[in-house]
């Protein structure tokens, strides 16, 4: 699915992907939503001290890893942001 035609999700959507309130797991990282429900390190939404359901954005910085391991999951959404809030 090309990025453009990507649905958009709102960030009370995608923070009930956090592997609790659904079985999904998805985070957020530069505006694209990536399902990581698969990874045995985002197991029960919890990746060290990062929950999913949430844009990771800003916490990236701190990590031992680029943002290339974002590669590795499908991007499946755009989180949608309402700037006029």
């Amino acid at each position: 699915m090309e990025k453009e035609r990507l649905p958009e999700y709102s960030k009370s959507q995608l923070a009930l992907r956090n592997g609790q309130d659904k079985p999904q797991v998805w985070i957020a990282y530069k505006g694209y939503i990536y399902d990581v429900s698969d990874s045995r390190l985002w197991k029960n939404g919890m990746h060290y001290e990062h929950w999913a359901g949430q844009d990771l954005t800003e916490e990236l910085k701190d990590a031992p890893h680029s943002d290339s391991v974002f590669s590795r999951f499908p991007v499946i959404g755009i989180l949608y942001v309402n700037h006029n809030l």
